[in-house]
């Protein structure tokens, strides 16, 4: 069966997002956009996954934990879980890993986190938008040994992917999916981009705006809507 995903979506963890992306807020705008599957994935922390989960209970749309990753190597990655444990396991590792940097609120606006309600419950004072020391290759063994997967972040923007950073991908890391930006020709940057063939390529929103966020147009055929058939689906694309 066929089902509408945006699995690229910021909350107001991510400094950079407007203050309207709260968790009542994400969900009953996805829902009003026909979508099946989104996917929570701020800038290296998902401390306000769970309560988007929360807000989703009963309503019929999956949310998907994950973290949008940043390597030594200033390539993002979009990385999705299948449970909450598994993210906040990744998460760990990612806090060990991020530079001690105060954020700068004047600079870089607020990092929030909310509860279910849409209640302030805090503010990360650590600098999230910022590269980690963890390597390409390490975000993606560590994703994987918890069983989720890694996927390369708008690899068609000239800043922070992995193409505009390294000039390729490198081909021994296995990649199965890329994403694209939601508003790129796919079928035109694939002609330009012959190599891509090998790979599946997904396109998302990186909604930091709540009207950004897609609409039901990208879509993905699934035996059953669950987390762990969206993840063994792009897990064996190139099995």
């Amino acid at each position: 069966m066929k089902y509408f995903i945006d699995l690229h979506i910021h909350t107001t963890l991510s400094p950079c997002a407007d203050n309207d992306m709260t968790p009542n807020n994400i969900v009953n705008m996805a829902m009003l956009k026909g979508l099946d599957f989104i996917a929570i994935t701020d800038h290296n922390s998902a401390r306000n996954v769970e309560a988007v989960i929360e807000c989703a209970r009963g309503k019929g749309i999956i949310i998907v934990p994950g973290m949008e990753v940043e390597s030594a190597e200033e390539v993002h990655m979009v990385c999705l879980f299948p449970n909450l444990d598994a993210v906040y396991n990744m998460e760990e590792l990612v806090q060990v890993h991020l530079p001690n940097l105060k954020n700068d609120v004047k600079i870089f606006g607020a990092q929030v986190i909310y509860n279910s309600r849409d209640e302030i419950i805090g503010y990360d004072d650590r600098l999230l938008v910022t590269a980690t020391s963890l390597s390409i290759d390490r975000i993606k063994a560590s994703v994987e040994d918890l069983g989720g997967i890694a996927i390369p972040s708008h690899v068609d923007r000239q800043s922070f992917s992995v193409i505009s950073n390294l000039g390729f991908i490198p081909p021994e890391l296995n990649f199965t999916v890329v994403e694209l930006s939601k508003h790129t020709n796919k079928v035109a940057f694939l002609a330009n981009n012959p190599f891509l063939s090998r790979y599946m390529m997904i396109q998302n929103s990186d909604a930091h705006h709540l009207e950004d966020i897609s609409e039901a147009e990208e879509a993905i055929d699934l035996a059953n809507k669950s987390i762990g058939d969206l993840l063994n689906c792009f897990q064996l694309k190139n099995s």
